[in-house]
């Protein structure tokens, strides 16, 4: 089975000015491994298959998985309470919020950066300086103290800061950083070698800077649109191929048992019609079953989306290094693969 590689490679080019590398791979079989535009536009270094892409909340995931493990180590339950699992105060919030809700983005707490009322990232920096984010608790100011947005439970509400704060459940349980438990316990479980958690002022090599175009057709980068470093609710880096080798690993219980494996990918929330949400990642369903799990990213610089295909294997990865363009172009490879084969 081969995929019209030409054709993906025309469309991409000539239709979305796409920056960034597309990867499908069956099985054992890639099907599909292109690049197109700059890792770096200043030196005119292009991108390529080894480029590590930001990835955004692509990486809530990794958070969801991390949580799993401890869950299955027994140091907490999705059950348990926030106010058991973290020593740190909330004032105004309900007491019974649980790990469950927090993963599935029913807490009803306040986000600090809210898509229903916001859409510019960058307007959070304007008091509480980019520069200054370098770790989970650098966040709490922007939303500790602020009301419950919706009754714990009432609802699907997209929402960072409850990533957050699982990445400090994390920490406080394993005794490492979030991104330190996450490098150790997941990438390298994962045979990930080529990704991670990187600062915006200590990038290695081969790593993609993010790039804003304006509407004149001028450009910057995204070094002061996004906190210096990612952590539990997005900002990871990582290669195609390491994604794909996230989903191998997932799938194959390499990081989870069957049974928490199954809770994780489980679609605990409706979003809307046809669209679930499991812990960490977004579920896809008709009335046939499961279509795709999914996870995507968007930051200032950055798109994502990458999705396995249970009925078919098909493993999908989409990074780019501007702020948009993934998503175009995962639906025009979607309708590519079904010309082999039903997802």
């Amino acid at each position: 089975m081969n995929i019209n590689i030409s054709q993906s490679n025309s469309y991409i080019q000539n239709n979305n000015s796409f920056s960034g590398t597309a990867l499908v791979k069956d099985n054992e079989k890639i099907l599909l491994d292109i690049s197109f535009g700059y890792a770096n536009r200043s030196e005119r270094l292009k991108n390529l298959t080894s480029t590590r892409y930001g990835i955004a909340s692509g990486c809530k995931l990794f958070t969801s998985i991390s949580i799993c493990q401890l869950v299955e180590k027994g140091l907490l339950s999705f059950d348990s309470t926030l106010s058991e699992c973290l020593d740190i105060n909330f004032p105004n919030w309900d007491e019974k919020i649980t790990i469950h809700h927090l993963l599935t983005h029913t807490s009803g707490i306040p986000d600090y950066f809210d898509e229903e009322v916001m859409d510019d990232f960058e307007e959070l920096w304007i008091n509480h300086p980019m520069y200054h984010i370098r770790c989970s608790r650098d966040f709490l100011p922007l939303f500790q103290n602020e009301h419950m947005k919706s009754k714990m439970g009432e609802r699907f509400h997209y929402n960072n800061a409850g990533y957050i704060l699982l990445g400090l459940v994390v920490e406080q349980l394993s005794g490492l950083s979030f991104t330190d438990y996450v490098e150790a316990n997941i990438f390298k479980k994962a045979g990930m070698v080529n990704s991670g958690y990187y600062a915006f002022d200590a990038l290695p090599e081969n790593t993609a800077i993010g790039y804003i175009d304006n509407s004149d057709g001028t450009w910057k980068s995204n070094i002061y649109s996004l906190p210096v470093k990612g952590g539990p609710d997005g900002g990871a880096y990582v290669t195609a191929k390491d994604m794909v080798r996230l989903w191998e690993a997932l799938i194959n219980h390499k990081l989870l048992n069957e049974a928490l494996t199954n809770q994780l990918l489980t679609a605990h929330t409706q979003v809307k019609e046809g669209s679930f949400y499991g812990y960490g990642i977004w579920i896809k369903k008709n009335e046939n079953g499961i279509v795709k799990y999914h996870v995507m990213g968007y930051d200032p610089g950055v798109s994502f989306h990458s999705a396995y295909f249970p009925n078919s294997s098909f493993k999908v990865v989409v990074c780019s290094n501007k702020s948009a363009g993934a998503f175009d172009i995962m639906n025009r490879i979607e309708e590519e693969l079904t010309k082999f084969k039903p997802l």
